[in-house]
């Protein structure tokens, strides 16, 4: 039997597969065959991974489910023809992802919401072991399980350029980015968030000097993108100005990049469309700050400078606005400030990684942690707690328990789908998407691009690791 027709067994005989045409037989048995599917794309070999995903991403087309560009959504926001009561939620989701983003679209159904997106990060992508065409095989399965229609966000989130392996040899480094962001658009990720943030150099004089390294290679990278992506799409990019953790972004350095990039991009692409959103730092720190009793030190983000650059991010770029990174562990009365404050989006994933740890079987915990013990060892600085130590470096137990996880009984993932689906909930009611389906409706015009079968069947991807990055 070729590894096709398996595929199409697993998926109960529900489909029929003529080269990319696909035919639905039977909605109900394909519904109930995706946990397999999904399953196969995670752990099996990797062409049968590679046909289970194309059989996804081509009945997630047939059933109107389409990957997207949130551009045009946001430069309507930077025009003023969307009101800036809402603020879109990027998620990370690190484990279970199938699981979690069915979460996601239940409450989103439930709330007529249309304006969040599923992102991944170039570091999550290493350590949670799920490339570009896993992750969107994850959620475009959970939007056909939860009966969704019409666009889905996918989003590369920190396309980072790693500023050792750049110092080391930069055409390299730069080249994996590259890499990346092509396997990324095959797979149908329509958004992607170029960082290379970490190579701004505070040591020079002016300020343009400072970010002329970063805003020269995001328009490289911008050029790539406009070069690769499909006939009526028009992908989102997004640019950082600060790396979180640094200190906080001034207008003058916003102004700075967006010069730098606009007149890069002039002469690298003629004509082409530059970014939607800018990302910059306003006092967070990717994962939080755990303190020695395993509680997180209190965050004070200047929401001013969120604001102010938003408002000059649109006036004077035509941008959907500022965007926050590492806000996943504030507590729940600041993200109605993102809001109020004009954040465009805003970037969550360390919190639902905290739920799923408390939510998983005691004895899983116990393996993940022991292998943290025996693998991890060289994070643990002196004085370290162990919850310092396990909250620090528990993401890394993903991957290597990708396996387990899959093999968990219904129950203990649906008790962890019902734990992240309350605060999905709880989340799209502070950030304000209620209903924002009808301007994703208005301003977004999803287009059915036929996946190409090589990026699926036969094609090795890179490991593209290194131990700098940012999440």
């Amino acid at each position: 039997m070729s590894e096709l027709s398996e595929i199409v067994e697993l998926a109960g005989n529900s489909v029929t597969l003529d080269g990319l045409q696909l035919r639905i037989i039977d909605e109900g048995t394909l519904r109930s065959s995706l946990g397999s599917l999904v399953e196969t794309s995670a752990l099996g070999s990797s062409s049968t991974a590679g046909w289970a995903r194309l059989l996804i991403r081509l009945a997630a087309l047939e059933q109107g489910i389409f990957p997207a560009s949130i551009h045009d959504l946001y430069t309507a926001r930077g025009r003023g023809e969307v009101p800036l009561t809402f603020t879109v939620p990027a998620l990370n989701l690190r484990v279970l992802s199938f699981d979690a983003a069915r979460a996601v679209f239940r409450v989103a159904r439930k709330m007529n919401a249309g304006a969040f997106i599923f992102e991944i990060a170039r570091s999550e992508i290493g350590y949670t072991g799920q490339r570009p065409a896993e992750y969107s095989t994850n959620v475009l399965a959970a939007a056909i399980a939860e009966r969704w229609s019409g666009p889905v966000f996918l989003q590369g989130d920190h396309f980072q350029v790693s500023a050792k392996q750049f110092n080391a040899d930069a055409l390299t480094e730069v080249g994996v980015v590259r890499d990346l962001t092509s396997e990324a658009i095959a797979a149908g990720f329509y958004n992607i968030d170029i960082d290379s943030s970490t190579l701004v150099d505070v040591s020079r004089t002016s300020v343009r000097d400072q970010q002329e390294t970063n805003y020269r290679l995001t328009a490289e990278l911008a050029s790539h993108i406009r070069e690769l992506e499909p006939d009526g799409v028009t992908i989102s990019i997004g640019g950082e100005i600060g790396e979180v953790g640094g200190h906080n972004s001034t207008a003058e350095e916003l102004k700075a990049f967006m010069d730098g990039f606009s007149s890069e991009l002039r002469r690298l692409a003629p004509g082409k469309t530059g970014l939607s959103k800018i990302s910059i730092q306003t006092g967070t720190a990717h994962g939080g700050t755990v303190l020695p009793n395993g509680s997180l030190a209190q965050v004070n983000i200047d929401f001013r400078t969120l604001k102010d650059l938003s408002q000059l991010a649109r006036a004077q770029y035509g941008l959907g606005g500022t965007v926050q990174h590492g806000a996943s562990t504030l507590p729940e009365d600041a993200f109605h400030k993102f809001v109020e404050y004009e954040a465009v989006e805003v970037h969550l994933a360390t919190n639902f990684m905290t739920i799923f740890y408390e939510h998983a079987p005691e004895e899983l915990r116990r393996r993940m942690y022991a292998w943290l013990d025996e693998h991890a060892a060289g994070e643990r600085k002196p004085g370290m707690t162990d919850e310092q130590f396990y909250y620090k470096t528990r993401k890394n137990a993903i991957g290597p328990f990708k396996a387990p996880l899959y093999g968990l009984p219904d129950s203990a993932r649906a008790g962890v789908a019902a734990a992240w689906e309350g605060q999905f909930e709880k989340l799209f009611h502070l950030l304000g998407i209620q209903d924002t389906r009808q301007y994703v409706e208005s301003f977004v015009r999803p287009v059915r691009v036929q996946p190409d079968s090589r990026s699926y069947i036969g094609q090795k991807a890179s490991a593209d690791l290194a131990d700098d990055l940012q999440d």
